[in-house]
């Protein structure tokens, strides 16, 4: 059985809305199909000993990955470890960039009541979580919003020129309608499983 894993974004949860519509949807079209969502904290080197620890438990099955924001860095660099397929929505390309801001302040979930502390150390964690260039542009499926107000949709582009893409004027970083493109995801991966097993 084939298992997706969706990757939240910075401060948020297994609550985020396109989660939730993600889980909703796959157990009423695609019954057959688990779902993860791992509460990730923003501290870098726990976050990649969590993924770690996830994939193992679920390899050898197929594993499909769907990052949105700092979840879409955090896919590319499950997908590039693991030759695995991503689907990343308004994607971070450069999070150490905006996370001296949240330094040394206490930083509090979107949707529980955990608390967080960023130190200098987390950013040069993050900065050598850097999966740039990508090695495998088929892998990756970017889906990004012009109009998204957090980050800059053409870092994305360039970053993942190689691979499939669509680019949706307006919008915003939340991914406007992002339930529109559930089924096409979906067979984008089993496209991917198709193609691997030749």
């Amino acid at each position: 059985m084939s298992a997706i894993v969706y990757l939240h974004g910075f401060l948020s949860s297994p609550l985020s809305f396109k989660a939730r519509q993600m889980k909703a949807w796959l157990s009423e079209q695609q019954p057959e199909l688990s779902f993860h969502c791992p509460q990730l904290t923003p501290y870098p080197a726990q976050t990649q000993a969590e993924l770690k620890a996830l994939m193992e438990f679920l390899q050898p099955e197929p594993v499909w990955l769907i990052g949105s924001s700092l979840g879409g860095f955090w896919a590319t660099w499950v997908a590039e470890r693991y030759n695995r397929p991503a689907v990343l929505v308004n994607p971070a390309v450069a999070p150490w960039q905006f996370m001296p801001d949240y330094l040394g302040v206490d930083l509090n979930a979107y949707h529980t009541d955990d608390s967080y502390r960023l130190e200098p150390r987390h950013v040069d964690e993050i900065r050598a979580a850097d999966s740039t260039p990508i090695t495998r542009p088929d892998n990756y499926w970017l889906m990004v919003q012009t109009g998204d107000e957090t980050l800059d949709y053409r870092q994305a582009v360039a970053k993942y020129a190689g691979s499939k893409q669509l680019v949706e004027e307006g919008g915003d970083h939340s991914f406007v309608a992002f339930e529109r493109h559930l089924g096409e995801i979906i067979e984008f991966f089993r496209t991917f499983e198709k193609a691997a097993s030749r």
